[in-house]
């Protein structure tokens, strides 16, 4: 059993014993609770913490862990004036101030236990180089300097390592480091588009994306995206319908269709965005995902860039862990000063060990053997699940299967056939739904959408579960939900 799970069952039987300990009374010593439940101290020490969290034990230190005492009743305050405030509009403002983050949550959130994690946007621990980065971590906590402040764009080594990776003519002056994808991907948007302003994005497409723009105060406006990619003749009408002066993309391995942006179609989309003025934000997130079988990798848009149309994002987070929060951005030309200043101004610099340790894992011989025996594994387990797909759910079509990333782009049944019923514009929720009482979480297709989607999908992740039985696993239960639905 892992550290994380033991830390959750101890904290759900320490809560469901609560109710043994008067109020203010003390609480089992970390030793005996240990010896009870033969889980190591620190195990005892995170989930005492957790139940402090969450106030129902204070911890005092020498002293152990007590039942907290009920809060004094009193006047639970007046905040409905924050309606008003929050969305008091000036004259000026021209769209909408709320944020809506659930296009984001809905792949960050842990499911409930027992239910397998199709929905997962990270590979499972299993597949994460825990032992590297602890060592890669801890060596970068004893280089000299390691706790200081950082250069503003990042450690020099480091920008150097991203600049090599982006290839082409790329050089460490034109990287800044990022706190993670999301970050950068922020800081881009900010530096090129003005609030209200449209911004041209591939449809479908990430919805971390979708929500970034539209919390900044842009418009997205989608192009449609085939197999080879995004389509250039609708790139170029949609710049003349808009006069949008940004298009932010996927060309590798696209987030959710797998798409990979064909080599006719790579010189016509920097060539129509520079006839436009515009920029394009390449998002490179999952480069280092490949899977065994796909060959030679398309160079980076950036690589091919000599006019400064590109800004590249670039991130270690999808081959490492979640909390691994290192990438880069990198751009040619004024915008690449805006960028560095949005970033100071937002979070100052990105902290030196984390930059270290960054250093530390990619320089050491763990990092190569990990990347093959993760392309390796993720080869696996989409070949596991598109032959479960076949044998229990060949109803849901699968128009591509991509050799690259971690998920699979599946088209519900439009309802025209004769073994399926015909599906509304709920019948995504209600399959999420289905999905969740059989125990297998997974990802609706309409938060990808920036208007109205063209059919149902569902998008599922072979990368978040333990193995290739609980791939297994989740595709009869989903076989069950969709029993019960379609």
């Amino acid at each position: 059993m892992s550290e994380r799970s033991s830390v959750g069952e101890l904290a759900e039987q320490l809560r469901r014993e609560m109710d043994r300990y008067s109020p203010g009374g003390k609480l089992p010593s970390s030793r005996a609770l240990v010896e009870r439940f033969r889980v190591s101290p620190v195990t005892v020490s995170r989930a005492l913490a957790q139940l402090a969290a969450e106030g129902l034990v204070v911890t005092r230190p020498g002293a152990g862990a007590f039942r907290a005492r009920p809060r004094a009743a009193g006047s639970a305050g007046d905040t409905s004036w924050q309606e008003v405030a929050l969305s008091a509009e000036g004259a000026a403002d021209l769209v909408p101030r709320t944020v809506d983050a659930s296009g984001v949550t809905i792949c960050l959130a842990a499911p409930p236990p027992g239910v397998l994690e199709f929905n997962g946007g990270y590979p499972h621990p299993s597949l994460q180089p825990e032992r590297a980065m602890a060592a890669a971590l801890a060596r970068a906590g004893r280089r000299p300097g390691a706790w200081g402040r950082p250069p503003l764009e990042g450690l020099p080594e480091l920008r150097e390592w991203f600049a090599r990776g982006i290839g082409g003519a790329v050089t460490a002056a034109e990287v800044l480091i990022a706190a993670g994808g999301q970050s950068a991907l922020a800081t881009a948007l900010r530096a090129l588009a003005p609030p209200g302003a449209q911004v041209l994005v591939e449809s479908p497409t990430y919805p971390g994306m979708l929500a970034l723009a539209r919390s900044a105060g842009l418009r997205p406006v989608p192009v449609p995206v085939d197999p080879d990619g995004v389509r250039p003749d609708l790139l170029a009408d949609a710049f003349k319908a808009t006069g949008a002066r940004v298009f932010v993309c996927q060309p590798l391995f696209q987030n959710p269709t797998g798409a990979v942006l064909a080599p006719d179609r790579r010189a016509e989309v920097l060539r129509i965005a520079r006839a436009a003025g515009a920029f394009v934000i390449e998002d490179d997130y999952v480069r280092r995902l490949v899977h065994a079988d796909s060959g030679p990798l398309p160079r980076t848009l950036a690589a091919d860039d000599p006019d400064g149309v590109v800004v590249h994002v670039g991130s270690l987070t999808k081959a490492t862990s979640p909390s691994f929060r290192v990438s880069a951005l990198a751009a040619r030309g004024p915008v690449l000063e805006r960028l560095r200043a949005i970033q100071v101004v937002d979070s100052f610099f990105v902290p030196r060990p984390l930059q270290e340790a960054a250093l530390e894992l990619v320089g050491s011989p763990a990092w190569p053997r990990h990347l093959r025996a993760l392309s390796a594994e993720l080869k696996t387990r989409r070949d596991a699940m598109t032959a479960a797909l076949a044998r229990h759910l060949s109803e849901l079509a699968l128009p591509h299967i991509p050799s690259g990333g971690y998920h699979l782009w599946l088209r519900l049944p439009d309802g025209n056939g004769s073994t399926s019923r015909a599906l509304g514009s709920g019948a995504e929720a209600s399959l999420t739904a289905a999905a969740l009482r059989a125990g297998v979480a997974v990802t609706p297709g309409r938060p990808y959408f920036s208007a109205e989607p063209p059919a149902s999908h569902l998008r599922l992740s072979f990368a978040a579960v333990a193995g290739t039985g609980e791939i297994e696993e989740g595709v009869r239960r989903l076989r069950v939900a969709c029993d019960e639905v379609l």
